[in-house]
């Protein structure tokens, strides 16, 4: 694919993308993606986990602030809650022109244990490069896509090109925790808007050959947190037979819910998996208690590949069912499941029309720079493009990360995110029109 991708750079271009092409590079990227990936870490590490305090994403939504501000764009940081500030750049085009969002979000997964970093030398907000290959939590879930945008952008502003439309560069709070503080808010409360929406967030994809490009996700899969506990009678390690163990039984539910299958209408794009759990968090037995088997155990469930149709009562009513066969088997066991406290259900979005923009302008710059169409397909992870999406945007995600990057040493091909740099600014070309 690169040998095609590089003749495709030199053909069937215009005056005005040559000249914007010219300022996007790979040293333009890594030197931008180095200062992204630290900027206001560790504070914007944002876990999933209801239960746990949200981030705190200031300090990396005043420092692309500043950037905005240095390419001409008017600046605005909404704040749903103190500490976590989103960024709304808008660079006004005329009346009557289309409008064009290009988001990403400011948090990021917590890094765990720093010591397990080891292409980075223990430090995991040290980008360090290896080959093609970036590594540092961030890079492909998403400073290193964030960073394809505004290098896009900045390209369109050195070639001295002037946009016909509005482009809105936007960066959103706590997309890691599903968006209340972020693209929820600014939807809701702040009444942002756009006619298309490009969320650039990892979609990249490698064979094992080496082989590599970039999907177009038109639609997301959702999912949802369901907290499971099994109860028991507590007794005498020495005397197991007398009791009830929670631990046990909640061993023998977990195996069926792995296994279970969820009523669905299935979709025209199926996702990365179908509805399905995944087994999140086991807890059973208490600190000091060695002695006595447990009576309470409890399981958290995540439901993910959502998809349209899918609703809360209907997760739950199937795994109710699956409780509910258990215990018609088994007298002895007593089980319940409800929402975690402080989940969202996200529901799974409908495709977008991929013969209309802004996938039909994507997959044409696409094609141009890597001489093949781009995959489309569903998405199976959260990202901000469902808060758009079922708000009734024309919205779609675009990134050059990896759609299943390593929970530890993560990493961002290089070239892909040129590549993508690349496209994102052809892009913006056609949907927003420009003037020399």
């Amino acid at each position: 694919m690169q040998e095609v991708a590089t003749h495709s750079r030199n053909s069937d271009l215009t005056d005005i993308e040559r000249r914007v092409l010219s300022h996007i590079d790979e040293q333009s990227w890594l030197d931008l993606t180095c200062e992204l990936v630290p900027a206001g870490q560790p504070d914007a590490e944002n876990p999933l986990d209801p239960d746990e305090a949200p981030a705190r994403e200031e300090g990396a939504a005043l420092f692309i602030a500043d950037k905005l501000r240095d390419m001409g764009f008017s600046v605005s940081l909404p704040v749903k809650r103190e500490g976590r500030p989103n960024v709304v750049g808008v660079l006004q085009g005329r009346a009557g022109e289309p409008t064009l969002i290009l988001n990403d979000h400011l948090d990021t997964y917590p890094a765990g244990d720093w010591s397990a970093w080891t292409m980075t030398g223990g430090h995991p907000f040290r980008p360090t490069r290896h080959g093609d290959k970036l590594y540092a939590r961030g890079t492909s879930d998403t400073r290193g896509n964030l960073a394809c945008t505004l290098l896009a952008v900045n390209a369109i502003r050195k070639a001295g090109i002037d946009l016909r439309g509005t482009l809105k560069c936007v960066y959103t709070a706590d997309e890691e925790k599903n968006g209340p503080d972020g693209s929820i808010f600014l939807l809701d409360e702040c009444g942002l808007d756009a006619d298309y929406t490009i969320v650039c967030e990892p979609t990249g994809w490698t064979r094992p050959d080496g082989q590599w490009g970039m999907g177009i996700a038109v639609a997301n899969g959702g999912n949802f947190l369901v907290e499971i506990e099994t109860g028991g009678i507590k007794t005498h390690l020495w005397r197991p037979d007398t009791g009830v163990n929670a631990v046990a039984k909640m061993a023998r539910l977990l195996t069926a819910f792995e296994t279970m299958t969820f009523t669905h209408t299935p979709a025209r794009l199926a996702g990365g998996t179908p509805p399905m759990v995944a087994l999140i968090r086991v807890q059973g037995g208490i600190k000091r208690e060695m002695q006595f088997t447990p009576d309470r155990a409890r399981a958290v469930l995540a439901i993910v590949g959502i998809l349209p149709g899918m609703t809360e009562d209907s997760v739950m009513a199937d795994i109710q069912a699956v409780i509910d066969r258990h215990m018609r088997d088994d007298p002895t066991l007593e089980a319940t499941a409800r929402r975690y406290p402080g989940a969202m259900f996200v529901n799974g979005t409908r495709e977008q029309d991929e013969s209309a923009h802004p996938t039909l302008a994507l997959s044409r710059a696409y094609s141009r720079m890597l001489g093949e169409p781009p995959a489309i397909y569903r998405k199976n992870a959260f990202n901000d493009t469902i808060r758009f999406s079922e708000r009734g945007h024309a919205a779609i995600t675009f990134g050059p990360g990896e759609d299943g990057w390593p929970p530890v040493n993560e990493y961002i091909h290089i070239d892909k995110a040129v590549a993508a740099t690349k496209i994102l600014a052809l892009t913006v070309l056609e949907l927003l029109g420009a003037d020399a």
